[in-house]
This record gives C-alpha cells, sequence and structure tokens, in this order.
C-alpha cells in the first residue's frame, strides 16, 4: 500500500518540477518552491486520503457481509475504523490545504499569511480556498460519523457524506472555466466518487484479505462488481473531461503528455482488475492494481497544477464563461425541440432509472407476477420530462430568459414527480430486489427497506416538512438573492435544479405516491395537503406577474443576450407560467388521489363483505352443531 502512495508522490513532484511557470497564465506570480510543493504534496495527501475514507465506507456498507437488524459485522467494522483513519487524515491535510491555496491564489508565500486577518482576507478573495473550507467540514462530519458507526445507516451515512466532500475542488478547478465547463464540470461529478470509491476499496479489500484466511466469496462477488461499475463509470467521464480539457489541438502539450500518461495508467489498472476477477488468489494482482491507482492519482493532482490547453488556445467568451456554451441565436420553436445538449449529470441518472426500472418489470414478469402497464408508462414519460427539461432546447435555452427557466422548473418540480411517484419505483424494488440468501446476510431488499424506514426519511416523509420545502422554495429562492447568486454557476445552477426535483418528489410521493410512506396519512389529511398548498403556488405567479423589478437583474446584464429584450416583461411572462402550468399538475395529484381513495374503500368493503361471509358460515355451523347435539 505504501509503495501505491509513494509512487503516485513520486509521479507528481516529477510534473510540477519539469512543469515551469504554471502560474503565469492564470494571471498569478510565483508564490516559491516551498508553496508549490507543499501545496502539489498537501493537494495529494488530501485525494488519497479522502478517497480512502470513501472507498472504505463503502466497502464497509455495500461490500462485507452485515447483518440483518441493521448492525455492521466484525469485516464492516473493521473498513468503517479504516474509513474513519483515513477521514482523519484528510481532515487534517484539508486544514492545511486552505492556507496553501490562498497564498497560490494570491501569488504569495504561504509564510505570508500567517496572520489570521491576513489569511481570512486572502481566503474571502479567492475561490479555491472556500472550496477547501467546504472539504474541511465534510471531513470533519466524516470523521465524527465514522468513529461512531456501528450500524448499517450510519455507515452509509459517512459514506455519503465522504463523496459530497470531494465534489467542491471540482467547482473551483479549471473544470469549471471557459467553453465546456457544464460538460466537463458533470462528468467529474461522477468522475471523482468513482475514482475514489475504486481506490479506498481496493485498499479496504487488501486490509480485508489480509485478515481473513478463508474469503467469503459473496464479498468477492460484491467487491468485483463494485470495482467494475467504477472503472466502467471512471473510463466514460475521464475521457468526457479529458477532451474538453485538452481541446481538438492541445494534445501534444505538456498536458496531453500527463492525460496520455492517464490513459495508460488506467487501462493498466482495468487489466489488473480483470485478472483479479479470474485470479484464485487476487491479493498479488490487488496489489499491483493498487500502484497503478496511486500512480493515477498523482497524475491527477498533477493536470490540477497543469493549465488546460483549451483555455489557453480558445479564450472564452461572457457567455462561455457563465454557461459553457454561446446563445447567439434566439430560440425558435425548431431550436427548442432539436438543439439537445447532453445534461451530463441528469442525463446519466434517467438512464440508469428507466433502465433499472424495465429490469425490474421484467424480473416480475419471468416469474410469472403481474405489474401495471400504466406504472411503467408513468416511470418512463416522468424521465422523458427530465430529459427533455435538461438536456433538449428548453435546457439549453432555460438559463437565458426567465421565462424559459421557469417551464424547465414546473417541469423538473411538478410535471415530472407526479409521474414518477405515480410509477411506484419503491414497491418495485422490494418485490424485485433480491433478499438476502446467505442466512444472517442482509441483501439489497433489506438495504431499501432500511432506508426507507431510516429517521431521516420519516422526518422529511412528514406531510407539514414536505409541504413547507415544497411551498416554500418558491418564495425562499425567487424573492431573495439566491436565485441570481445560483445562475452565476454551474455547479449551483446543477444544485437548484436537483432541488426542484427533489422536493417536487418528496411533495408528491406524500400526497400520491403508489409507494407507501413511512408515515401512514388518511386519504383526508393528503386532499388537505393538497388544498393548503395550491393558493401559495397561484400567490406566487401573481406575484411574479406583478413584480416592478427584474429577478436576477445582474445575472441577465451579464449575459447581454441580444434577443433577449424586455427583461420585466419576460419575467411576467415567467409568473404567467408559472401561475397557468401549475394548476395541471395539482389537478391531476387531486384526481389521483381520489381515485385511489375510492379504490382503497372498495378493497375494505369487499374485505369486511369476506369477513362477513365468513363470520355468518360459523355462525349456522354453530347452531347446526347445537341442533345435532340436542337430537
Amino acid at each position: 500500500m505504501l509503495s501505491g502512495v509513494l509512487s503516485g508522490l513520486a509521479l507528481l513532484l516529477l510534473v510540477v518540477a519539469t512543469a515551469g511557470d504554471v502560474y503565469a497564465p492564470v494571471g498569478n506570480a510565483d508564490p516559491g518552491p516551498l508553496t508549490t510543493y507543499g501545496f502539489a504534496v498537501v493537494r495529494f495527501a488530501a485525494d488519497a486520503a479522502g478517497a480512502g475514507c470513501c472507498g472504505a465506507l463503502v466497502f464497509g456498507a455495500f461490500v462485507a457481509a452485515g447483518r440483518r437488524g441493521g448492525a455492521l459485522s466484525a469485516d464492516g467494522y473493521a473498513a468503517a475504523r479504516l474509513g474513519a483513519a483515513c477521514a482523519v487524515c484528510w481532515l487534517a491535510a484539508a486544514v492545511v490545504a486552505v492556507p496553501f491555496s490562498a497564498a497560490v491564489a494570491a501569488g504569495l508565500p504561504v509564510t505570508q499569511l500567517v496572520r489570521p486577518d491576513v489569511l481570512a482576507a486572502t481566503v474571502d478573495a479567492a475561490e479555491e480556498p472556500k472550496a477547501w473550507l467546504c472539504v474541511v467540514v465534510a471531513a470533519a462530519v466524516a470523521t465524527v460519523l465514522s468513529w461512531q458507526a456501528m450500524a448499517w445507516r450510519t455507515t452509509v451515512a459517512a459514506a455519503v457524506t465522504a463523496a459530497v466532500g470531494l465534489l467542491p475542488l471540482i467547482t473551483a478547478g479549471h473544470a469549471s472555466n471557459g467553453a465546456g465547463h457544464d460538460l466537463a464540470s458533470n462528468a467529474l461529478f461522477w468522475h471523482v466518487p468513482a475514482a475514489s470509491a475504486w481506490l479506498g476499496a481496493l485498499v479496504a479489500f487488501l486490509a480485508w484479505s489480509r485478515r481473513t484466511p478463508d474469503p467469503s466469496a459473496l464479498v468477492l462477488r460484491r467487491f468485483h462488481r463494485l470495482s467494475a461499475g467504477c472503472f466502467v463509470v471512471v473510463g466514460v467521464s475521464g475521457a468526457v473531461a479529458g477532451f474538453v480539457a485538452v481541446g481538438p489541438d492541445g494534445a501534444s502539450g505538456r498536458y496531453g503528455l500527463v492525460l496520455a500518461g492517464e490513459i495508460v495508467l488506467f487501462l493498466g489498472a482495468g487489466a489488473a482488475l480483470a485478472r483479479r476477477r479470474r485470479a484464485r488468489s487476487p491479493i498479488r494482482t490487488a496489489l499491483a492494481e493498487l500502484v497503478l491507482l496511486g500512480l493515477a492519482t498523482g497524475g491527477a493532482a498533477a493536470l490540477t497544477v497543469l493549465f488546460p490547453p483549451s483555455l489557453a488556445n480558445h479564450p472564452a467568451t461572457v457567455q462561455e464563461t457563465i454557461l459553457g456554451y454561446g446563445l447567439d441565436l434566439p430560440p425558435t420553436f425548431a431550436r427548442l425541440a432539436l438543439d439537445w445538449r447532453p445534461d451530463l449529470l441528469f442525463g446519466p441518472i434517467a438512464l440508469a432509472a428507466v433502465l433499472a426500472y424495465l429490469l425490474g418489470v421484467r424480473r416480475l414478469r419471468r416469474r410469472g407476477d403481474t405489474w401495471a402497464t400504466g406504472r411503467t408508462v408513468a416511470w418512463l414519460s416522468g424521465w422523458a420530462v427530465v430529459l427533455v427539461a435538461t438536456s433538449s432546447g428548453f435546457g439549453v435555452y432555460a438559463p437565458g430568459t426567465f421565462s424559459l427557466h421557469m417551464i424547465t422548473h414546473m417541469a423538473l418540480n411538478m410535471f415530472a414527480p407526479v409521474l414518477l411517484v405515480l410509477g411506484g419505483p419503491v414497491t418495485l424494488a422490494l418485490r424485485a430486489l433480491p433478499a438476502g440468501a446467505h442466512g444472517d446476510v442482509p441483501g439489497a431488499r433489506e438495504w431499501v427497506t432500511s432506508l426507507l424506514h431510516a429517521p431521516v426519511t420519516r422526518f422529511f416523509a412528514h406531510p407539514a416538512v414536505a409541504a413547507v420545502l415544497f411551498a416554500g422554495s418558491f418564495y425562499a429562492l425567487y424573492f431573495s438573492s439566491l436565485f441570481g447568486e445560483a445562475m452565476l454557476y454551474h455547479w449551483s445552477h446543477q444544485l437548484m435544479k436537483v432541488h426542484f426535483l427533489v422536493t417536487g418528489y418528496l411533495f408528491a410521493w406524500v400526497a400520491v405516491g403508489a409507494d407507501r410512506t413511512p408515515r401512514r396519512v388518511p386519504h383526508l389529511a393528503r386532499l388537505g395537503m393538497l388544498f393548503a398548498v395550491m393558493p401559495f403556488h397561484a400567490f406566487f405567479g401573481v406575484i411574479l406577474m406583478s413584480k416592478q423589478t427584474v429577478i436576477a437583474n445582474t445575472y441577465y446584464h451579464y449575459l447581454s443576450l441580444p434577443w433577449a429584450g424586455d427583461l420585466l416583461a419576460d419575467q411576467r411572462l415567467g409568473g404567467g407560467i408559472a401561475w397557468a402550468s401549475g394548476e395541471v399538475p395539482m389537478l391531476v395529484m387531486v384526481v389521483a388521489l381520489l381515485v385511489r381513495w375510492s379504490r382503497d374503500d372498495e378493497r375494505r368493503a369487499r374485505r369486511s363483505d369476506r369477513n362477513g361471509e365468513g363470520e355468518f358460515d360459523a355462525y349456522n355451523a354453530m347452531l347446526a352443531e347445537l341442533a345435532g347435539r340436542r337430537r
């Protein structure tokens, strides 16, 4: 294991030593060798420790065989302890990285930032130190959770926290700048967690192999599946991000050379992975795979030091700086329908959700069970709405005007969630997923059940919480400065869309979902929740139509789209769209609730009739028995 770390660190230092002046292209002064080499070492330590934390926790939660009832097994507990040790190292490296990143951004030696007031002012003036502060918070939470991990849910929470903590640096790196940064950033949102899970789970696997003389076939099978999935995700996402960074004419430079080395290391690790799956004793092959991944980690850290050729060869316009692409031509019906730009965050999620759903339906039908076609149509239609709202011309032009943004908002927040909850995905998962088949070992079905009944799920599934999040988000977002700030950055824009979809799904699930919620909510209470939310949504549209100031005025003036026209008139059009289009899904939810209410009453009536007939037959049998005794 140590050989993988040292080899990756040696590669990183070699690249930094031969890179020359990497600060001039971004307009910064050289902070000196101490800061340059120190930050490279600290960055590598943070990346490696974060990967170890995330991967070890994933191994403990989903690979090591657990126990029914939610407790970790001995192997899972050991993996969680390994993740906790890595989390402590990650936290320490992230804390040290804050002043180093601030010094690099300011072009000053790190020794000049020892005063707290100078450090605070420098951090406030740059984006990357703020991202490192977010990493510090996530690493601290992951440390606390992983050290307390005795149950499966706590381990999952720690793993999710660690995975989220790996993302802030993407928002402040080279991938978040220039033309195509929307594609590169979305690709790295998949690439970094998958690569970290692969590397960290491999470390946990080697530690598990040394403790276990008789390896479990179940653990080996789960680990091989995890590694293979990470390999595919890392390969596809890395290809997209690398192509955007290099551009069509930048493959011959130093950046392209390091990227080519990364490709060779990735393919070598993939070959070792394939050999490990067939080997009787996979430890030696896994050690070679670990060395290759350690070198790849050093190369990835080196790529953050070098300046991407695409940024140097093709200076970005204002629109490309904000959006990642240009919007010079006005939207027409043809462009809205045909000008597709794939959203690499929502697109893969939609495709994976559709594929998993169809596989679940096929499994049910193969064993002779039935599944309503209407539910399948609703699920597929819901994800089709998501794809159109995020990747079609509507998604491309939505950042340009408020009215088109409101169309995508309503599609993600109201239309798609209603269709998705009517598909009953949780019910399908509980019926189609296999249960634990190894005695006391839980399987995928038990995992879904545990998450469904977790305290956090029960809290957000409360009707009051779901209604406040759904209706209050409109007012908190658009009637404050949040919307204007969120639209300036790709990551916050994506987070806003995720919020729309999640809060809409949560509200629709509690109100009319085909899946049973953790809390028993009477139909009358659900109907009251729908009627209580309706006025808030209508008032929101009316306020928008009557508002006299432009929301996110600074953002739209930065774009300066020649075809945008009157911003205030377009905002009022957006308010009309919000008011008019919101009534349709609300009406659909009311009708769906009334239909389900009626069907439940019919079921109870039939059940009551059957119970009544049984009691009447038993009463007649008793009378016949008494008559026979008298005779």
